[in-house]
This record gives C-alpha cells, sequence and structure tokens, in this order.
C-alpha cells in the first residue's frame, strides 16, 4: 500500500473499497498498480490508499511472488590481533 501516487508506473482507479489499520482506522482505496523502475524490480496489484503516509509491504506477499527476503542484523566486532 501506498499513499503517493507518483511512485506508480501504471495504476487503475478504484471506485469503491478501504483497508483497515490494525488501530481499526480505515483508509479509502483509490487505486491499485504497479510500481517500480523495471519489470524485474516492479511489484504489481499496490494500493493507492488515501491519506497514508508510509509505504507498507507483505512480506508474505513479497515471498508468493517469488522474491527472497532477508532481515538483516549488523555487528561490529572489536577484535585484537595478538602474534604469539
Amino acid at each position: 500500500m501506498m499513499g503517493d501516487a507518483s511512485k506508480f508506473t501504471h495504476i487503475s482507479p478504484k471506485k469503491s473499497g478501504h483497508v483497515t489499520y490494525g488501530d481499526n482506522n480505515k483508509g479509502r482505496i483509490l487505486g491499485v498498480g504497479k510500481i517500480g523502475t523495471n519489470s524485474s524490480t516492479s511489484i504489481e496489484n499496490v494500493l493507492l490508499v488515501e491519506g497514508l503516509k508510509h509505504s507498507l509491504l507483505s512480506v508474505s506477499q513479497l515471498c508468493d511472488k517469488g522474491y527472497l527476503v532477508l532481515t538483516l542484523t549488523t555487528v561490529l566486532l572489536k577484535t585484537s590481533m595478538i602474534e604469539i
């Protein structure tokens, strides 16, 4: 879901529908379309939601579409080299 229509490469208006957020507030669906810069990095069936301030992606939907989703935590360790 996105709230910025300028991020879409293709969008079709949607006349009805809403999404319900975790706090039970609702957002009106304005359209559905495709985002991305080319066919290999695009995501289809993305909802344009009125008033949405942040982009929301479903990890399970990305996995269903064949994307590999990795979450990484970087840990920096300080080590000392001792010559014997």
